[in-house]
């Protein structure tokens, strides 16, 4: 099952939805207060049933086009995520990135990849969140600028995996670069976060995220400058040690995002412009497109 958060497009209200192909079933308005996936989740959970059997009660009357939301920037964030966190360093090639980053050996990067503790970093709060399809901002002070697509879990209060999303952590490489303390200012700024654009439910009949693939598009005036795919096989850590140190000794609220690092890093002398556009794809969730604008100057 596949849900999405919109507005409705008469009302302008928040609505939760379920997607069906291509034809979006309002939950909201069979039951007014499930305006997020979590409520239905924890009722599901209650009675025993299964996602995709809850599904089909709402599969009825009229429907909207998922496309068509999608166009009219009617998407939001399909869960409202008070926090966002992130993993680093969970592939091979993000190790050699930030190694060529820094130019050290014996990095923190090589030390943090090996070891037994990930690592974890706070990412966005709801407010730096931008919807799919709405503008990623670039930093002013940051002159080496990537997407980072990342495989994202959304999580119960417990640290249940309700379902997964494609994430994007923008990423300032060459703040990070010249002093991994500065991590905080490379990925934590305005505008600097999407994830989207439906959020697939854990159940059963979904296949292993292993056998997934993450593919990255970027293109620059109608041209494609970078494109690469990556499986997630290739992942080095495993969801339960990530949600482990997580959550230990640090409470998370329901709805909580956790992205899971990348393995596709454009190349050293690409730079993130204003008027990109970037296309993230998992084939099992969809297409998460945000176009990039250069920094906001009232900020």
């Amino acid at each position: 099952m596949k849900t999405i958060r919109y507005l409705d497009p008469q009302s302008r209200q928040v609505q939760l939805g379920i997607v069906e192909r291509d034809e979006v079933y309002s939950v909201t308005r069979q039951v007014p207060q499930w305006t997020d996936p979590l409520p239905m989740w924890y009722a599901f959970r209650a009675l025993g049933v299964s996602p995709d059997a809850g599904a089909q009660r709402f599969l009825q009357g009229s429907s909207l086009s998922f496309a068509s939301l999608e166009e009219e920037g009617l998407l939001l964030p399909p869960v409202h995520s008070e926090e966002v966190w992130a993993a680093g360093v969970t592939y091979e090639r993000s190790r050699a990135a930030r190694n060529a980053e820094t130019k050290i050996t014996d990095s923190v990067y090589d030390r943090v990849y090996e070891a037994e503790r990930p690592e974890l970093f706070f990412k966005a709060t709801a407010q730096r969140v931008v919807p799919p399809g709405q503008e990623l901002g670039l930093r002013c002070d940051s002159t080496w600028m990537v997407p980072e697509p990342e495989l994202s879990l959304v999580l119960s209060r417990g640290g249940e995996i309700v379902g997964w999303t494609v994430g994007n952590d923008l990423s300032s490489r060459d703040i990070e670069g010249d002093n991994p303390l500065y991590l905080p200012q490379a990925k934590v700024f305005h505008r600097s976060c999407s994830f989207g654009p439906v959020l697939l439910w854990n159940s059963d009949e979904v296949s292993d995220p292993a056998s997934w693939n993450i593919q990255l598009q970027i293109e620059r005036g109608g041209t494609v400058v970078y494109s690469d795919v990556v499986s997630f096989g290739q992942f080095r850590r495993s969801f339960k040690e990530l949600i482990g140190y997580l959550r230990r000794d640090n409470p998370i609220p329901d709805g909580t995002v956790l992205m899971t690092g990348t393995g596709l890093v454009p190349p050293d002398d690409f730079t993130l412009q204003p008027g990109d556009d970037i296309k993230i794809r998992i084939d099992a969730i969809g297409i998460l497109h945000n176009p990039i604008v250069g920094p906001i100057d009232e900020l």
